[in-house]
């Protein structure tokens, strides 16, 4: 045995070498996998309470890391095309207890968490810091398409539009600042909407929420975000000039 040993030592010596750096390699590939999942950025963009238009939209940050929530994007598909909105400072008006008052609606059409009610929220940015495991909604989606609507000078009647409009889906987008990181991270989910009658069905288009984290898609946030500063800076001039 020994002597077998003594005589392929020189084999051995490299086998041994081998299974060494292989060793190593898989230690050196974990280290990695887990370094990446610390830093990988993880949104998730969910339906709450209900099931249908009226649910809650809740954006949930389980990264290993706070998020800075930047930009809040809607994309509501509709028959005559695509509206793009930045509900990121919009009314929350959602209090404990809406989800059980039913699918009712005021005499404008708007649903209930539209009504001016100073105890049923407040007008607020949801710009700003997410903490690693915890969740905030934006409200419901039904006041989400409102407000969209609103904005683009669309009359709805209850949750559809009083015209020969149809909605086709709504998209969310997140976009943030993850770390130390330069280049802006982001997050979207499609849900799609068909109208049954007395109610709309709100289903999501995937089963998970799509990251966008790779190069070309981070350049095209970081486009984005230029994009939606400068309408937001017209906007507020436009304002200071009404006011004067």
């Amino acid at each position: 045995m020994f002597e077998w040993l003594a005589q392929h030592r020189d084999v051995l010596v490299v086998f041994i070498n081998l299974v060494t750096l292989a060793i190593w390699l898989v230690y050196a590939q974990l280290l990695y996998w887990g370094f990446r999942r610390q830093r990988r950025p993880r949104l998730l963009i969910n339906r709450g309470k209900k099931r249908d238009i009226d649910a809650l939209c809740i954006i949930s940050n389980m990264s290993a890391e706070s998020i800075f929530l930047e930009y809040i994007v809607a994309d509501l598909e509709t028959s005559r095309g695509t509206i793009t909105v930045d509900v990121t400072d919009r009314e929350q008006q959602y209090s404990e207890g809406d989800e059980t008052r039913g699918n009712t609606t005021t005499h404008d059409g708007a649903p209930p968490e539209r009504r001016h009610d100073p105890s049923a929220g407040r007008h607020d940015t949801r710009q700003g810091p997410l903490d690693s495991g915890d969740f905030l909604h934006i409200g419901t989606f039904s006041g989400l398409i409102h407000s969209i609507a609103e904005l683009e000078g669309i009359e709805m009647a209850g949750h559809r539009p009083a015209d020969d409009l149809v909605l086709h889906s709504l998209t969310i987008r997140l976009i943030g600042i993850y770390g130390p990181e330069d280049m802006p991270v982001g997050a979207e989910r499609r849900f799609r909407l068909e109208d049954r009658g007395d109610q709309c069905a709100l289903t999501p288009a995937s089963w998970d929420t799509k990251r966008l984290a790779s190069w070309r898609q981070r350049r095209r946030l970081r486009r984005l975000i230029q994009r939606l500063s400068a309408q937001r800076t017209d906007r507020l001039i436009g304002l200071s000039d009404h006011a004067r």
